[in-house]
């Protein structure tokens, strides 16, 4: 193509924080009070739960010569005391005590400002991500208040099947990291919505009503001859 031939404009690339804007007017915002709600709520309950293991399962089970279990669902989910020094699921467990302590209150830290800064984007209308992110920062903040206070995590939750006489466990967790995963399954959905209403066919301005310019449509083009001209003066 020559440099004098106009180009035809490219399409804008879709982002995947495109429906997340830099400014919202301050009465189209996502409330505050009510990220400050979800959030401390599921904290709360994250505490609370991980206060009753540690003062009901923590400790060895003479009787079973074992530790104490409290068992929900038989071969499937028990309660049991676990001190986790890494992240969720566990992660992280076997780094040295002096770099993994300060780097999961470093992560924790940054995710709880990163969220709030994120929420601050938000539209009043966006239920999952308003959902996701409280849910998510709750978690962040009991699993914080835990590496402040012990400098490990409380787990309790132990999920396992049995096949051919053995067990097989999934790593221990706590509310805190049920909140975590919800969040980001609830902020995902609404990321990859407005990934699809994004990239959607957008109208097509010559299909409206009345022609190409949506004014009023061209008078239909006669068929009859026209009149015979008037003899000169």
């Amino acid at each position: 193509m020559s440099s004098g031939e106009p180009r035809e404009p490219r399409e804008p690339q879709a982002s995947p924080a495109a429906h997340l804007p830099d400014e919202l007017p301050p009465g189209e915002r996502a409330s505050i009070a009510f990220l400050a709600v979800v959030a401390l709520v599921s904290c709360a309950v994250d505490l609370a739960t991980k206060a009753w293991a540690h003062a009901r399962l923590a400790g060895f089970d003479a009787k079973r010569s074992g530790p104490k279990i409290f068992t929900v669902i038989p071969d499937h989910l028990d309660f049991i005391f676990a001190q986790n020094p890494g992240g969720a699921w566990s992660f992280l467990r076997s780094l040295p005590d002096g770099l993994r302590r300060p780097f999961f209150l470093f992560v924790s830290a940054a995710a709880i400002v990163f969220i709030v800064s994120i929420y601050r984007r938000v539209h009043r209308d966006q239920r999952a991500m308003k959902w996701g992110l409280a849910l998510a920062l709750g978690g962040a903040m009991g699993n914080l208040v835990d590496r402040i206070r012990y400098g490990w995590v409380i787990d309790f939750i132990d999920v396992y099947v049995t096949r051919g006489g053995q067990e097989f466990h999934w790593p221990t967790f706590n509310v805190a990291d049920i909140a975590i995963v919800a969040g980001v399954i609830l902020m995902s959905t609404d990321m990859i919505a407005s990934a699809r209403n994004a990239s959607g066919p957008s109208p097509d301005p010559s299909a409206a009503p009345g022609g190409p310019a949506g004014g009023d449509a061209a008078p239909p083009l006669s068929t009859e001859a026209p009149p015979p001209a008037p003899p000169a003066g």
